[in-house]
């Protein structure tokens, strides 16, 4: 049995619009990037949905705000990490 292609996590989304907003994806590269995503979505708890406008009914602005604020916080610590790492490697 397959999934249905719309289904996807929400943190997701959050995810990648905190890419853009902190500009990251014109100064790393793309290996970088998906290793970021994917220690951040592993600190967040998963959200699935099926269309974005599920959001706008089901989630208060505090729980989105909440959202926004666990995705800062598990980026930052996912940046640190990868930051030591790549600073590692060029010892």
């Amino acid at each position: 049995m397959k999934l249905d292609d719309d289904i996807h996590n929400y943190y997701e989304h959050l995810v990648t619009d905190r890419i853009e907003t902190m500009g990251l994806q014109k100064t790393k590269d793309a290996d970088y990037i998906a290793d970021l995503c994917c220690l951040t979505l592993n600190q967040v708890p998963p959200r699935y949905i099926r269309y974005e406008v599920d959001m706008a009914f089901y989630v208060s602005q505090s729980e989105r705000h909440q959202m926004e604020m666990n995705v800062a916080e598990a980026m930052d610590k996912a940046l640190k990490y990868l930051d030591a790492a790549v600073a590692k490697e060029k010892e």
